[in-house]
């Protein structure tokens, strides 16, 4: 008995609802189920509205070409250029200080949000510094020594936090 009645009251104020707004069109199959009106949006460019070039116009207003250059030479897996974990990299930025030297020692790749992680030890302390490739701050990324043997056997560095004797022996090439 309980069941039916709340159903019947449900129903009274879902059919009550429907009279009531304007602005909720009833559904044409139901007459207790309410959609809401679509809505309209301005200002969208004339390519989105067909459906198309999202993704290129994601890449036009995300980059500027000096990034893109550098984002495709430095970050693309394909490009013999690219950086690698252990070398030693120069990264000028307008923030201070302007310029950082130091091991890198991890690489983040995600498209417009990939970033850097250098490491140093500046007067005894490690510093570790991230640098987001697509910021404003960030002018430019130079390669002043590619890792020892070409490359290192682990994708992240981050034991080299723990022991500053392998990160010396690193910066000097001696490994």
């Amino acid at each position: 008995m309980i069941p039916n009645v709340c159903r019947a009251s449900v129903r009274f104020m879902s059919t009550r609802a429907t009279k009531s707004t304007s602005s909720v069109a009833s559904y044409p199959f139901s007459k207790t189920a309410l959609t809401p009106t679509p809505q309209t949006f301005v200002d969208v460019p004339p390519i989105l509205q067909k459906g198309k070039g999202l993704m290129d116009h994601l890449r036009k207003t995300l980059f500027t070409p000096e990034k893109y250059a550098m984002m495709q030479k430095l970050f693309s897996r394909q490009s013999p250029s690219q950086l690698r974990v252990g070398s030693i990299v120069s990264v000028i930025s307008d923030q201070a200080p302007n310029i950082f030297t130091g091991v890198l020692i991890a690489i983040r790749r995600r498209g417009p949000d990939s970033s850097i992680r250098v490491r140093n030890i500046l007067q005894r302390t490690g510093t570790e510094m991230l640098f987001f490739a697509n910021s404003p701050s960030l002018k430019e990324i130079k390669v002043l020594r590619p890792p020892p043997k070409g490359h290192m056997r682990r994708a992240k560095l981050y034991y080299l936090r723990d022991s500053p004797e392998k990160m010396s022996m690193l910066a000097g090439g001696k490994k």
